[in-house]
């Protein structure tokens, strides 16, 4: 019995149906609801209820009380459960190939065969949460004054909108923006990002740098451990001693890297080594 074919023409004279939005999280359970007020105290013998996505594939099918699998997508086997109490369906392992729109149906199985009595659409979007974006502090020594950096996020959807640096003195913060860089992995969806940024170093003594990723829909952003760059001055004769010392300090609790940049007193030429 192939519900779909067969009752999606009388299903669409239904008008006035509503429609729901719905938001579920990458590899978790999502929820399709019915809103079925059953004023008429119909019993599940009574009716037949099914789920069908934008594709017109069955995710769930209640034909009088009893579960008709044979009747489901490959796609959804073992991947729904109904809740009678509330006239939703679950979808489980959501994945983001799962987004879009579903309808559920209910008919009345009564003398004269079926008849629509419900119908109602939801629209589900995924999200995956990405990764804390990560500063990376590039290996080659800067020149002229300027910091290299990378900053990267993981495993996210939906694509985000903007990813940028900030450069936080004790008495401004500027905004550097980078093209940011994406990828999308084949079967996941998932996207990873990424930006490179050269950064002048303020002669401020103290400076963080913080990455931060613009999230869509929502706007939200996230934002990495800050990159601590702390000016030390010094006379010439100690910066030569000191020319070739790694000045990079282990990460601490709250700081995504402590750098150290040596600059000589008597000229405005820097001595910066990592």
């Amino acid at each position: 019995m192939g519900l779909s074919n067969i009752l999606v023409g009388m299903v669409l004279l239904l008008s006035g149906a509503a429609s729901l939005k719905s938001q579920a999280y990458f590899n978790e359970t999502g929820e399709l609801p019915c809103h079925f007020t059953n004023s008429q105290n119909l019993s599940l013998d009574e009716l037949v209820i099914f789920w069908q996505d934008q594709d017109n594939l069955v995710l769930y099918e209640l034909y009088r009380g009893q579960e008709k699998p044979h009747n489901v997508n490959s796609k959804y086997m073992g991947r729904t459960s109904f809740d009678q109490a509330t006239w939703t369906l679950r979808l489980h392992n959501v994945q983001i190939k799962d987004k879009g729109s579903y309808q559920c149906f209910i008919h009345h199985k009564g003398p004269h065969g079926l008849v629509p009595i419900h119908q109602m659409s939801s629209d589900l979007s995924v999200l995956a949460n990405f990764s804390q974006p990560e500063i990376n502090l590039l290996t080659n020594h800067t020149e002229n004054s300027v910091i290299n950096l990378t900053c990267s996020s993981t495993q996210g959807y939906p694509e985000p909108q903007r990813m940028y640096m900030l450069l936080n003195t004790k008495n401004s913060t500027t905004e550097h923006d980078a093209d940011m860089k994406k990828s999308q992995n084949n079967i996941t969806e998932l996207y990873n990002v990424s930006i490179r940024v050269s950064l002048p170093i303020p002669p401020e003594t103290n400076v963080s740098i913080v990455c931060v990723l613009q999230l869509e829909p929502s706007k939200t952003l996230l934002f990495s451990l800050p990159c601590n760059i702390e000016t030390i001055k010094m006379n010439r004769k100690a910066s030569e001693q000191t020319k070739n010392r790694a000045e990079v300090h282990e990460r601490s609790d709250d700081a995504q890297c402590d750098v150290n940049i040596l600059k000589t007193a008597s000229d405005d030429n820097s001595t910066t080594d990592f």
